[in-house]
């Protein structure tokens, strides 16, 4: 007997799901996983998840979360001796609040006490306050860039700018809103830099094929590429949006992870407000965070943050209705994220230790972007932009034409089949530039560079190793590339 034709099968998938990509998880990451599954070590850099990696989490975030995710606890007669007592009010303030506990339902926008402390984060960090009804609780932040770019896109004719080399959250988001994505190439040799006449050249192109640009993507401090903006590029970039009309969308989730003092984070928030008129006031600004990234890598709880600023109220009410679709961010994260933006201050018992700890981590990431970098300007074929900010590393390598050849012959771009052998050699899974959209004929990959210190120089030195073996097998009498270190 033939068996029925599926219902569903392949060749019925609407074509927007079938050319949805996202590399981070992608080939790469599956041959990962089969490696795994055969009993071989595998190390993921190829995602921000530092606590895959083994980072320890924040002490008293989790002792915070003890206590409202056992709430009975509370009324243990030796809590106090347990617990200290910031921890035990700020668990008390979140129960009160949150009628039900972290296992019921909140409001669609998130729990009010947790908008408040975004809110108060925001003024202590920007000079500007903000309401609470602009402030929408997500299951991450990528949850929070869909609800926003599912306002924009209306259809193919809809565009929104992202920078090249980006993150595939955006070209996939895209795609499966059936928008179109309009690239504008960050310059490589400046230090992955904006370039004001390209970002002019890629409304004009897409303007030309018929695509009207409504929305635009900056991630600062960048991902992949590591790099930070400065004050005046973000001046730029909001008089950019404000004279095409733009929504900006001000991807600032690594805010906290910065490994240098030449550019500190500013917000493009702050930089808006701060500018006066008309931008102060006519600028469409939303900006995202996230308890995941930071020196806290609560990934896990998917606690995400988006705030509007001069959004039209009736656009504001219909994204309260499309996250209404959902009923309640998960609770959970939103305490977590509470716990990221408003922790311990001076003079609290926790204060000393949660101050610590957090320095440490950061202390090491730095140590580690550092590290990264010298490592990969010390091999022949690769330059590498300094890591200034972000959790990773976007190095371009030049190959042998033989290894170029191999890779053809073997069916695979270039930098998927140099991550594979790196894989298969040494256990290091990365992601390849091809799944961020590098310029052609330029290939890249990412690491991150969370792996544990103490086991970081020994990873290092397996690149190290493997990279050497593989130009020597590969190269040629030509192809060669340099080792000299990348301009800043």
């Amino acid at each position: 007997m033939v068996a029925q034709p599926r219902v569903l099968n392949y060749d019925s998938l609407p074509d927007h799901v079938k050319h949805c990509e996202y590399a981070v998880r992608g080939e790469l990451y599956r041959a990962a996983t089969e490696r795994v599954a055969a009993g071989k070590e595998v190390i993921f850099t190829n995602v921000g998840n530092p606590h895959g990696l083994g980072q320890k989490p924040i002490t008293f975030i989790r002792q915070v979360f003890a206590l409202v995710s056992a709430p009975f606890l509370l009324e243990h007669p030796d809590v106090h001796r347990i617990f200290p007592r910031d921890v035990i009010a700020r668990a008390k303030a979140y129960m009160k609040a949150a009628p039900g506990g972290i296992g019921a339902y909140s409001d669609s926008k998130g729990l009010p006490i947790v908008r408040q402390e975004f809110a108060d984060f925001l003024q202590r960090r920007d000079g500007f306050g903000s309401d609470i009804d602009n402030i929408f609780l997500t299951n991450g932040a990528s949850e929070a860039v869909r609800l926003g770019l599912t306002a924009m896109l209306r259809g193919p004719q809809d565009g929104i700018l992202v920078p090249i080399p980006q993150y595939p959250l955006y070209s996939a988001a895209i795609e499966l809103l059936s928008g179109s994505m309009v690239g504008y190439y960050l310059h490589e040799e400046s230090g992955w830099s904006l370039d004001f006449e390209e970002l002019e050249r890629a409304v004009r192109d897409a303007k030309r094929q018929g695509v009207r640009v409504r929305g635009m993507v900056f991630i600062n401090p960048g991902n992949p590429t590591g790099q930070c903006l400065s004050r005046q590029d973000l001046e730029g970039l909001v008089k950019f949006a404000y004279k095409h009309k733009l929504v900006l969308m001000a991807d600032e989730v690594y805010q906290d992870n910065i490994y240098q003092t030449v550019r500190p984070f500013v917000s493009a928030r702050h930089v808006a407000l701060s500018m006066g008129a008309p931008y102060a006031q006519g600028l469409e600004l939303a900006t995202f965070h996230t308890a995941s990234k930071g020196v806290y890598g609560e990934c896990g709880f998917r606690g995400g943050v988006m705030e509007l600023l001069n959004f039209d109220e009736r656009v504001a009410d219909e994204l309260y209705k499309l996250a209404s679709i959902n009923l309640s961010p998960n609770v959970p994260g939103q305490v977590i994220l509470g716990l990221m933006v408003n922790g311990p201050r001076p003079g609290d018992e926790s204060y000393a230790q949660y101050a610590r700890e957090k320095q440490d981590l950061l202390d090491s990431l730095r140590r580690r972007a550092r590290a990264i970098t010298d490592a990969f300007n010390s091999c022949e074929g690769i330059v590498c932009q300094e890591t200034e900010g972000a959790m990773y590393s976007f190095p371009k390598i030049t190959l042998p034409p033989a290894a170029m050849a191999a890779a053809k012959a073997a069916g695979k771009s270039p930098d998927v089949f140099y991550c594979l052998k790196l894989l298969e050699t040494t256990g290091i899974s990365t992601v390849p530039g091809s799944g961020f959209k590098q310029r052609d004929g330029t290939f890249h990959f990412r690491t991150t560079i969370l792996p544990p210190e103490s086991k970081f120089q020994d990873i290092i030195q397996r690149f190290l190793a493997f990279h050497s073996a593989f130009m020597a097998e590969y190269k040629g009498s030509t192809g060669h590339g340099t080792g000299a270190r990348a301009r800043l």
